[in-house]
């Protein structure tokens, strides 16, 4: 994993994973993007961005979702313009969620239940950071990244990898929280 960096514009998060095994319920993870008002950058998110939906004005869009991890490379990819964001937005959280398709004795799947993990995020050709949930393997849901946005206006980056044992709804109440 890398770390900071400042006066991002346009970034891609990717993300990875592989199929689950043959006759057993699929693994379908999801990123989640939680954006935060200027005035309140740990409250409550003003949007909430994820599978089936995109950010009312257009910033941060899912271009690619998959719920079985099948296909090559990266499997989900979401667009964030930080540089079209309004300036009363001054933070923007990124995680991952697993579904619940069951996981192993019946219990929700964990990171250690899905094989292959990886994210990616990047500006343009450069990647800004690469990473796996290998650290988080008992979590269900881990934030990735988290992007602040200065007095000046200039946004940064800092790899933000914390796990979370909460269902969907539960992490994008919990995800942008003070840890």
């Amino acid at each position: 994993m890398n770390g900071v960096r400042k006066g991002l514009a346009k970034v891609e998060v990717a993300l990875r994973w592989d199929p689950s095994p043959a006759g057993t319920p699929a693994n379908d993870l999801d990123i989640v993007a939680a954006v935060y008002g200027a005035a309140d950058p740990h409250g409550t998110p003003v949007q909430l961005v994820h599978f089936g939906s995109r950010s009312p004005d257009g910033t941060i869009t899912l271009n690619r979702d998959s719920h079985t991890g099948q296909g090559f490379g990266f499997d989900e990819v979401m667009t964030v313009e930080l540089h079209r964001m309004s300036p009363d937005k001054g933070r923007v959280v990124i995680g991952v969620v697993i579904q619940n398709t069951g996981g192993g004795a019946g219990g929700a799947k964990t990171f250690a239940d899905v094989a292959g993990t990886g994210f990616r995020i990047r500006e343009g050709h450069t990647d800004l950071a690469q990473g796996d949930f290998a650290g988080v393997p008992g979590a269900t849901a881990a934030t990735v990244a988290e992007f602040t946005r200065d007095a000046s206006g200039a946004w940064s980056f800092d790899v933000r990898l914390e796990g979370f044992e909460a269902d969907p709804e539960e992490f994008t109440r919990a995800m942008g929280g003070i840890r």
